[in-house]
């Protein structure tokens, strides 16, 4: 038993030694390939593709991150990149560079009430162009970049202005054939005057449009036409009650409008961008319309021109409605209309815009049509819009007739007190404006 116990040490003995060198080996082995890696390590550390990718790998993810991360955080990443271009374009106009494309004019009508203007640079939202720019989008019409569309607007309407006849250009996509000939720009051109084929415009717009915004027509015009600067006429109305107007006053004073005059003195005078204040006027209407409520009738100004400064419609408006109050006498638009005369104007109101309404502007050459389709579904919208604003004037009625009965002899006294009228100042004896001379010079000193 010794010998065996022996003899089983011994061979402990001998496997353990054995053992031991192999690990000595294994040792050995490693240190050379340690102070190989070494020598190639100092060998790469000079060379300028290791530092550069480096730099990139520092700059991307981290070494140490597992391939499962990696994936996680490059699906996310595309993800994320297609809301993004989503949400600042709508959609990429360079993947419609292929299409071709035609100048066109379309015919717009809005209903003001709820847009800051027309006009989109105001920074404020919504304006009826940028829901106009949506629709465009939304039906992939555009082609290129903006700058790129040639785009331009016939009038630039205040804040609650409505519009049954504003004029814009600019090219869209089309589905006829272009002529080959694009001059470098996206897309080529067509320049017939060819309807058959075409993409519908009124309808394709006017299904993605909001209910206040439609557009009535379309007509393809000339490369550089502009709907600003090649309108001939505007032509605005102005809805009011009459009320206790004297109609015979306000229609001799709206005649010392017509013709050329230097208008400074009934607009919002803009003296940094416009130096000639002279317009001509072709009429100045009033005529009643057919709407009568609670014994009194609505009635209209028809007023046209070439052309119209910032708000001169609101304050033509606003010294003719003086003047209907007896409050005025017409005169005094001939003493505001002489500038040597009167060279500052008189600070008053503008009339309400709501009331106005950019009726027609005029082309030459420039025919608006829309399919028959179009046309019925714009007619059946028209017809369904009045009703529903027909369907509110009913409920304001049925609240006015219900509410506590008031004499018209009651409603003007309250707490036994006869109610006093605001005294009128003579629009001759107030404060006035700087004048045109006066601004352009504040304007100079600050340049």
């Amino acid at each position: 038993m010794p010998k065996e116990v022996s003899g089983v040490h011994l061979l402990d003995s001998e496997f353990i030694a054995s053992l031991q060198s192999e690990v000595a080996n294994l040792q050995a082995k490693v240190m050379e390939l340690e102070a190989e890696n070494a020598k190639l390590s100092s060998q790469l550390s000079n060379c300028q593709c290791l530092q550069m990718e480096k730099k990139v790998e520092a700059a991307s993810v981290n070494y140490n991150s597992s391939v499962e991360e990696c994936k996680k955080l490059e699906t996310s990443k595309a993800e994320r990149e297609p809301k993004k271009v989503q949400a600042q374009t709508g959609y990429n106009t360079r993947t419609m560079n292929h299409h071709h494309r035609r100048y066109i004019a379309l015919k717009v009508m809005y209903f003001g009430k709820r847009f800051y203007g027309f006009a989109s640079e105001a920074h404020m939202d919504p304006t009826v162009e940028s829901e106009i720019f949506k629709a465009f989008e939304k039906t992939r019409l555009l082609v290129g970049d903006k700058k790129e569309l040639q785009y331009s607007r016939c009038g630039r309407t205040d804040k609650g202005v409505s519009s049954v006849g504003q004029v814009i250009a600019l090219f869209v996509r089309s589905n006829l054939k272009g002529s080959g000939d694009n001059n470098g720009s996206p897309g080529e051109i067509v320049f017939n005057e060819q309807h058959e084929g075409e993409i519908d415009y009124v309808r394709v717009l006017n299904r993605v449009l909001p209910s206040d915004i439609r557009i009535l027509g379309w007509c393809p015009v000339p490369v550089g036409f502009s709907a600003r600067f090649n309108c001939l006429r505007r032509e605005y109305k102005y809805f009011f009650w009459r009320g206790n107007l004297n109609l015979l006053s306000m229609e001799s004073a709206g005649t010392k409008f017509v013709g050329e005059h230097d208008f400074r003195n009934f607009c919002k005078m803009d003296a940094v961008n416009v130096h000639n204040y002279r317009r001509h006027v072709t009429s100045f209407e009033i005529f009643p319309t057919d709407v009568r409520y609670d014994g009194d009738q609505l009635w209209a100004f028809k007023i046209k021109g070439s052309a119209f400064l910032w708000h001169q419609v609101r304050c033509m408006v606003a010294v003719v409605f003086m003047i209907g109050q007896g409050l005025e006498s017409p005169n005094v638009i001939d003493m505001l209309l002489d500038t040597d005369r009167t060279a500052r104007k008189p600070q008053y109101s503008m009339a309400p815009e709501f009331p106005l309404v950019l009726q027609f502007c005029e082309f030459e050459n420039v025919k608006f049509t829309c399919s028959s389709d179009a046309g019925e579904a714009l007619h059946r919208h028209l017809v369904n819009e009045c009703r529903s604003y027909q369907l509110q004037a009913a409920i304001f009625h049925e609240a006015l007739v219900s509410c506590l009965p008031i004499s018209r002899d009651q409603s003007s006294v309250s707490s036994g007190k006869t109610k006093k009228k605001a005294s009128h100042v003579p629009l001759i004896s107030r404060p006035t404006e700087p004048s045109y001379e006066e601004r352009r010079a504040k304007f100079n000193s600050k340049a």
